[in-house]
């Protein structure tokens, strides 16, 4: 009588699965790994596209106060250059923090101040932002090509333009977009869009 041997599959060792508990901890270990890059990624990002600035002073009454922290928007400016009425942080030639003020003049553009009121190539600029007007005039200057003049909305107890001239589109952070603290003064910082200007 012929012996049986043992077919070749019989005798193939089987492979051996890993436990369950096993794959399910190195799914999640990945789950983990893969969420902590993406926040990374996200925070790089944020920071890389916005900026918080601290107001110091009340130079921007009533509209920004003393205190309140502001988002800036590094991204626009980009896309397109800055605007008249555009809210700006920069770094001024005069100082070594930076200051936040409302654009007012563009390139090319005269800027002249009588009786308190601001005229832009000889425009009265319509400005409902303003609590006071200026009691201080100013003599017709013409901004450089590539500046922006500035100032800030308390007029009276603002260094800005008038003090340091119209400042470089390098040396602007960003536009101010939103107060987001405290919580109770939660706002974006509105864009004021004057009637048509004159071109210089």
């Amino acid at each position: 009588m012929s012996e049986e041997y043992p077919s070749p599959v019989d005798t193939a060792p089987a492979g051996i699965a890993p436990p369950a508990s096993q794959a399910r901890r190195s799914h999640v270990l990945r789950e983990i790994v893969e969420t902590v890059l993406l926040t990374a990624a996200i925070f790089l990002l944020v920071n890389a596209a916005t900026g918080r600035y601290r107001i110091e002073g009340d130079s921007m009454e009533p509209n920004l106060h003393n205190g309140e922290y502001v988002l800036i928007d590094k991204i626009s400016y980009l896309l397109h250059p800055p605007e008249r009425g555009d809210v700006v942080v920069f770094a001024p030639p005069n100082n070594e923090r930076d200051y936040i003020k409302r654009i007012i003049g563009l390139p090319g553009d005269t800027v002249e101040i009588k009786g308190g009121q601001v005229y832009v190539n000889d425009s009265a600029l319509d400005e409902p932002y303003l609590k006071n007007l200026t009691n201080v005039d100013m003599q017709a200057q013409r901004v450089e090509e590539g500046r922006f003049f500035v100032m800030g909305d308390n007029r009276n107890n603002s260094s800005d333009s008038r003090a340091f001239g119209a400042i470089t589109p390098q040396s602007i952070v960003g536009r101010a977009w939103l107060v987001y603290w405290p919580p109770s003064d939660w706002s974006t910082v509105p864009h004021h869009t004057y009637a048509a200007v004159p071109a210089p």
